[in-house]
Protein backbone atom coordinates (compact mmCIF):
# COMPACT_ATOMS: atom_id res chain seq x y z
CA UNK A 1 0.00 0.00 0.00
CA UNK A 2 1.13 3.54 -0.70
CA UNK A 3 1.84 5.80 2.25
CA UNK A 4 -0.68 8.58 2.82
CA UNK A 5 1.18 11.88 2.48
CA UNK A 6 0.42 15.48 3.30
CA UNK A 7 2.28 18.64 2.34
CA UNK A 8 2.53 21.70 4.61
CA UNK A 9 3.56 24.88 2.81
CA UNK A 10 2.60 25.43 -0.83
CA UNK A 11 5.44 27.60 -2.06
CA UNK A 12 7.53 27.12 -5.18
CA UNK A 13 9.53 24.19 -3.76
CA UNK A 14 6.40 22.23 -2.90
CA UNK A 15 4.57 22.97 -6.15
CA UNK A 16 7.53 22.47 -8.49
CA UNK A 17 9.33 19.64 -6.72
CA UNK A 18 7.72 17.75 -3.86
CA UNK A 19 4.13 17.46 -5.06
CA UNK A 20 5.17 16.30 -8.55
CA UNK A 21 7.56 13.91 -6.80
CA UNK A 22 4.70 12.45 -4.77
CA UNK A 23 2.59 11.99 -7.89
CA UNK A 24 5.50 10.21 -9.61
CA UNK A 25 6.35 8.05 -6.61
CA UNK A 26 5.45 4.39 -6.33
CA UNK A 27 5.60 4.59 -2.53
CA UNK A 28 3.30 7.43 -1.50
CA UNK A 29 0.19 9.30 -2.56
CA UNK A 30 -0.81 12.88 -1.87
CA UNK A 31 -4.00 13.05 0.20
CA UNK A 32 -3.87 16.47 1.92
CA UNK A 33 -2.32 19.90 1.54
CA UNK A 34 -2.00 22.87 3.87
CA UNK A 35 -1.04 26.52 3.57
CA UNK A 36 -2.01 29.69 5.43
CA UNK A 37 -3.14 31.25 2.13
CA UNK A 38 -6.73 30.06 1.65
CA UNK A 39 -6.80 31.03 -2.01
CA UNK A 40 -3.70 28.96 -2.76
CA UNK A 41 -5.22 26.03 -0.89
CA UNK A 42 -8.47 26.23 -2.88
CA UNK A 43 -6.61 26.34 -6.17
CA UNK A 44 -4.30 23.43 -5.37
CA UNK A 45 -7.05 21.42 -3.69
CA UNK A 46 -9.08 21.58 -6.88
CA UNK A 47 -6.06 20.88 -9.10
CA UNK A 48 -4.86 17.81 -7.18
CA UNK A 49 -8.25 16.55 -5.95
CA UNK A 50 -7.17 16.31 -2.30
CA UNK A 51 -8.30 17.72 1.04
CA UNK A 52 -7.10 21.24 1.80
CA UNK A 53 -6.41 23.01 5.10
CA UNK A 54 -5.20 26.41 6.29
CA UNK A 55 -4.20 25.08 9.75
CA UNK A 56 -1.74 22.19 9.89
CA UNK A 57 -2.94 21.25 13.39
CA UNK A 58 -6.38 20.59 11.91
CA UNK A 59 -4.85 18.61 9.04
CA UNK A 60 -3.02 16.27 11.41
CA UNK A 61 -6.20 15.79 13.49
CA UNK A 62 -8.45 15.10 10.51
CA UNK A 63 -6.19 12.99 8.30
CA UNK A 64 -4.61 9.59 8.95
CA UNK A 65 -1.21 10.45 7.51
CA UNK A 66 1.87 8.29 7.29
CA UNK A 67 4.24 11.08 6.28
CA UNK A 68 4.28 14.81 5.77
CA UNK A 69 6.48 16.96 3.55
CA UNK A 70 7.31 20.19 5.38
CA UNK A 71 8.08 23.23 3.17
CA UNK A 72 7.43 26.16 5.50
CA UNK A 73 9.46 29.25 6.45
CA UNK A 74 12.35 28.15 8.63
CA UNK A 75 11.02 29.51 11.94
CA UNK A 76 7.79 27.52 11.61
CA UNK A 77 9.46 24.16 10.91
CA UNK A 78 9.90 23.12 14.52
CA UNK A 79 6.21 23.49 15.40
CA UNK A 80 5.15 21.44 12.36
CA UNK A 81 7.66 18.70 13.24
CA UNK A 82 6.50 18.63 16.86
CA UNK A 83 2.88 18.34 15.77
CA UNK A 84 3.71 15.59 13.31
CA UNK A 85 5.62 13.70 16.01
CA UNK A 86 2.63 13.94 18.37
CA UNK A 87 0.55 12.18 15.70
CA UNK A 88 3.32 9.64 14.86
CA UNK A 89 3.67 11.01 11.33
CA UNK A 90 7.08 10.71 9.66
CA UNK A 91 8.62 13.91 8.30
CA UNK A 92 10.38 14.77 5.05
CA UNK A 93 11.72 18.24 5.89
CA UNK A 94 12.80 20.85 3.36
CA UNK A 95 16.22 22.20 4.34
CA UNK A 96 17.48 23.47 6.71
CA UNK A 97 17.04 20.94 9.49
CA UNK A 98 16.78 23.71 12.11
CA UNK A 99 17.55 27.39 12.63
CA UNK A 100 20.02 26.98 15.54
CA UNK A 101 22.16 24.28 17.15
CA UNK A 102 19.90 24.31 20.23
CA UNK A 103 16.80 23.76 18.10
CA UNK A 104 18.61 20.98 16.20
CA UNK A 105 19.46 19.13 19.44
CA UNK A 106 15.87 19.44 20.65
CA UNK A 107 14.53 18.08 17.34
CA UNK A 108 16.90 15.12 17.60
CA UNK A 109 15.46 14.40 21.05
CA UNK A 110 11.86 14.71 19.81
CA UNK A 111 12.45 12.26 16.96
CA UNK A 112 14.28 9.76 19.16
CA UNK A 113 11.65 9.95 21.88
CA UNK A 114 8.65 9.50 19.57
CA UNK A 115 10.24 7.06 17.12
CA UNK A 116 9.36 9.30 14.17
CA UNK A 117 11.66 9.20 11.18
CA UNK A 118 12.77 12.58 9.87
CA UNK A 119 14.81 13.06 6.70
CA UNK A 120 16.00 16.41 5.37
CA UNK A 121 15.40 16.89 1.64
CA UNK A 122 18.83 16.78 -0.02
CA UNK A 123 17.96 15.63 -3.54
CA UNK A 124 21.52 15.70 -4.84
CA UNK A 125 22.20 12.56 -2.82
CA UNK A 126 19.81 10.74 -5.14
CA UNK A 127 21.36 11.95 -8.40
CA UNK A 128 23.91 9.55 -10.01
CA UNK A 129 26.12 12.47 -11.12
CA UNK A 130 26.65 13.53 -7.51
CA UNK A 131 27.00 9.99 -6.17
CA UNK A 132 29.77 9.29 -8.71
CA UNK A 133 31.98 12.12 -7.43
CA UNK A 134 33.97 10.01 -4.97
CA UNK A 135 34.75 7.37 -7.61
CA UNK A 136 36.51 9.94 -9.77
CA UNK A 137 38.02 11.69 -6.75
CA UNK A 138 39.88 8.47 -5.90
CA UNK A 139 41.78 8.83 -9.18
CA UNK A 140 43.32 12.30 -8.69
CA UNK A 141 46.06 11.37 -6.23
CA UNK A 142 46.39 13.18 -2.90
CA UNK A 143 43.70 15.88 -2.71
CA UNK A 144 44.78 19.21 -1.28
CA UNK A 145 42.30 21.90 -2.39
CA UNK A 146 38.54 22.32 -2.80
CA UNK A 147 36.93 25.24 -4.63
CA UNK A 148 33.14 25.49 -4.47
CA UNK A 149 30.46 28.04 -5.25
CA UNK A 150 26.72 28.35 -5.39
CA UNK A 151 25.42 31.71 -6.57
CA UNK A 152 22.24 33.14 -8.04
CA UNK A 153 20.68 36.56 -8.42
CA UNK A 154 17.70 37.81 -6.42
CA UNK A 155 17.11 41.47 -7.16
CA UNK A 156 15.91 42.36 -3.66
CA UNK A 157 17.48 40.29 -0.82
CA UNK A 158 15.19 42.07 1.67
CA UNK A 159 12.03 40.69 0.09
CA UNK A 160 10.04 38.25 2.23
CA UNK A 161 10.97 36.30 5.33
CA UNK A 162 14.31 35.15 3.87
CA UNK A 163 15.69 38.64 4.41
CA UNK A 164 15.08 38.48 8.17
CA UNK A 165 17.43 36.43 10.36
CA UNK A 166 14.83 36.11 13.11
CA UNK A 167 12.64 34.08 10.75
CA UNK A 168 15.18 32.46 8.43
CA UNK A 169 17.95 31.74 10.94
CA UNK A 170 20.37 33.51 8.60
CA UNK A 171 20.78 34.17 4.90
CA UNK A 172 22.50 32.40 2.04
CA UNK A 173 24.56 30.14 4.33
CA UNK A 174 21.69 28.40 6.12
CA UNK A 175 19.27 28.59 3.20
CA UNK A 176 20.55 27.92 -0.33
CA UNK A 177 24.03 27.13 0.99
CA UNK A 178 22.71 24.10 2.88
CA UNK A 179 22.92 21.95 -0.27
CA UNK A 180 26.55 22.75 -1.00
CA UNK A 181 27.50 22.41 2.66
CA UNK A 182 25.88 18.98 2.58
CA UNK A 183 28.03 17.94 -0.37
CA UNK A 184 31.22 19.15 1.32
CA UNK A 185 30.39 17.15 4.44
CA UNK A 186 29.28 14.16 2.35
CA UNK A 187 32.48 14.05 0.32
CA UNK A 188 35.10 15.27 2.82
CA UNK A 189 33.60 15.25 6.31
CA UNK A 190 33.26 18.05 8.86
CA UNK A 191 36.23 20.47 8.72
CA UNK A 192 38.48 21.21 11.67
CA UNK A 193 38.58 24.97 11.03
CA UNK A 194 36.15 27.46 9.50
CA UNK A 195 36.72 31.15 8.75
CA UNK A 196 33.83 33.15 7.31
CA UNK A 197 33.08 36.67 6.10
CA UNK A 198 29.68 37.82 4.92
CA UNK A 199 27.82 40.75 3.43
CA UNK A 200 24.45 42.36 4.09
CA UNK A 201 25.22 45.29 1.84
CA UNK A 202 24.57 44.14 -1.73
CA UNK A 203 21.52 46.42 -1.66
CA UNK A 204 22.36 49.33 0.69
CA UNK A 205 19.03 50.89 -0.25
CA UNK A 206 17.16 47.98 1.34
CA UNK A 207 16.69 46.99 4.99
CA UNK A 208 17.60 43.37 5.77
CA UNK A 209 19.94 41.52 8.16
CA UNK A 210 20.26 38.05 6.57
CA UNK A 211 23.54 37.76 4.65
CA UNK A 212 23.27 38.06 0.87
CA UNK A 213 26.83 36.81 0.23
CA UNK A 214 29.37 34.76 2.19
CA UNK A 215 32.93 33.62 1.57
CA UNK A 216 33.92 30.65 3.73
CA UNK A 217 37.37 29.14 4.12
CA UNK A 218 37.58 25.67 5.66
CA UNK A 219 40.44 23.30 6.43
CA UNK A 220 41.17 19.80 7.70
CA UNK A 221 44.06 18.59 9.82
CA UNK A 222 44.87 16.19 6.96
CA UNK A 223 46.05 19.18 4.90
CA UNK A 224 42.98 19.50 2.67
CA UNK A 225 41.63 23.05 2.55
CA UNK A 226 39.09 24.95 0.51
CA UNK A 227 36.82 27.91 -0.07
CA UNK A 228 33.09 28.22 -0.54
CA UNK A 229 31.37 31.21 -2.16
CA UNK A 230 27.64 31.56 -1.55
CA UNK A 231 25.49 34.42 -2.79
CA UNK A 232 21.88 35.38 -3.37
CA UNK A 233 22.96 38.40 -5.39
CA UNK A 234 25.76 37.31 -7.75
CA UNK A 235 24.43 36.02 -11.06
CA UNK A 236 24.21 34.03 -13.19
CA UNK A 237 23.09 30.93 -11.32
CA UNK A 238 26.15 28.75 -10.81
CA UNK A 239 26.77 25.59 -8.81
CA UNK A 240 30.08 23.76 -8.89
CA UNK A 241 32.70 21.96 -6.84
CA UNK A 242 36.30 21.45 -7.97
CA UNK A 243 38.64 19.09 -6.14
CA UNK A 244 42.35 19.40 -6.96
CA UNK A 245 44.76 16.57 -6.27
CA UNK A 246 48.37 15.72 -7.02
CA UNK A 247 47.37 13.76 -10.15
CA UNK A 248 44.41 15.67 -11.51
CA UNK A 249 41.11 17.37 -10.75
CA UNK A 250 37.43 16.55 -10.50
CA UNK A 251 34.86 19.19 -11.45
CA UNK A 252 31.20 18.79 -10.58
CA UNK A 253 28.52 20.98 -12.10
CA UNK A 254 24.78 20.50 -12.42
CA UNK A 255 24.25 17.54 -14.72
CA UNK A 256 27.96 17.04 -15.46
CA UNK A 257 30.98 15.49 -13.76
CA UNK A 258 34.50 15.62 -15.23
CA UNK A 259 37.95 14.30 -14.38
CA UNK A 260 40.74 16.52 -15.72
CA UNK A 261 44.50 16.66 -15.73
CA UNK A 262 46.17 19.35 -13.63
CA UNK A 263 46.62 21.35 -16.85
CA UNK A 264 42.85 21.31 -17.40
CA UNK A 265 42.58 18.65 -20.12
CA UNK A 266 39.38 16.61 -19.85
CA UNK A 267 40.16 12.91 -19.34
CA UNK A 268 36.64 11.62 -18.83
CA UNK A 269 33.19 13.11 -18.49
CA UNK A 270 29.79 12.00 -17.23
CA UNK A 271 26.54 13.81 -17.96
CA UNK A 272 22.89 13.18 -17.29
CA UNK A 273 19.69 14.54 -18.79
CA UNK A 274 17.48 14.26 -15.76
CA UNK A 275 13.87 13.18 -16.18
CA UNK A 276 11.82 15.58 -14.06
CA UNK A 277 10.90 15.02 -11.23
CA UNK A 278 13.09 11.91 -10.88
CA UNK A 279 15.23 13.02 -7.93
CA UNK A 280 12.21 14.09 -5.86
CA UNK A 281 10.37 10.80 -6.55
CA UNK A 282 13.53 8.80 -5.83
CA UNK A 283 13.92 10.64 -2.53
CA UNK A 284 10.34 9.81 -1.51
CA UNK A 285 10.76 6.16 -2.50
CA UNK A 286 13.99 6.00 -0.49
CA UNK A 287 12.27 7.58 2.51
CA UNK A 288 9.61 4.87 2.32
CA UNK A 289 12.40 2.31 2.70
CA UNK A 290 13.81 4.27 5.65
CA UNK A 291 10.40 4.12 7.32
CA UNK A 292 10.19 0.39 6.57
CA UNK A 293 13.65 -0.11 8.09
CA UNK A 294 15.29 -1.44 4.92
CA UNK A 295 17.53 1.59 4.24
CA UNK A 296 19.64 3.80 6.51
CA UNK A 297 18.52 7.37 7.04
CA UNK A 298 21.36 9.18 5.24
CA UNK A 299 20.01 12.61 6.18
CA UNK A 300 18.45 12.07 9.56
CA UNK A 301 18.39 14.33 12.63
CA UNK A 302 21.69 13.12 14.08
CA UNK A 303 23.46 13.37 10.71
CA UNK A 304 22.27 16.97 10.28
CA UNK A 305 23.86 18.07 13.55
CA UNK A 306 27.12 18.25 11.57
CA UNK A 307 25.48 20.59 9.03
CA UNK A 308 24.23 22.83 11.82
CA UNK A 309 27.69 22.75 13.42
CA UNK A 310 29.28 23.96 10.18
CA UNK A 311 26.67 26.70 9.80
CA UNK A 312 26.97 27.82 13.42
CA UNK A 313 30.76 27.94 13.02
CA UNK A 314 30.36 30.24 10.01
CA UNK A 315 28.19 32.69 11.91
CA UNK A 316 30.43 32.61 14.98
CA UNK A 317 33.53 33.11 12.86
CA UNK A 318 32.01 36.10 11.07
CA UNK A 319 31.07 37.59 14.43
CA UNK A 320 34.40 36.96 16.16
CA UNK A 321 36.59 37.31 13.06
CA UNK A 322 38.51 34.18 14.05
CA UNK A 323 38.75 30.55 13.02
CA UNK A 324 36.15 28.30 14.66
CA UNK A 325 36.23 24.51 15.04
CA UNK A 326 32.71 23.29 14.16
CA UNK A 327 33.33 19.98 15.94
CA UNK A 328 33.48 21.84 19.24
CA UNK A 329 29.94 23.15 18.67
CA UNK A 330 28.27 19.75 18.35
Amino acid sequence: MKLRAGVVGLGKQALDDHIPGLHASDSAELVAICDEDAEVVREQQYHHRVQGYTDFHEMFKAEELDLVVVCVPHHIGREVIETAAEHKVHVLKEKPFATTMQEARELVDICQRTGVQLMVTLQRRFNPIYTSFTQLADQVGEPFMVDAQYTLHIDDPSDGWRGRTAEAGGGCIIDMGYHLIDMILWYFGLPDRVLADMSVSARPDRDYDAEDTALIHFAYDSGLYGSLLLSRYIGPKTEQIRLVGSKGMVRLERGRLQRLSNSGKVIESLSRDQAWPAAAACQIDYFRRVIDGTRPNVSGPTENLAHMGFIAACYESARSRTYVNPKELL
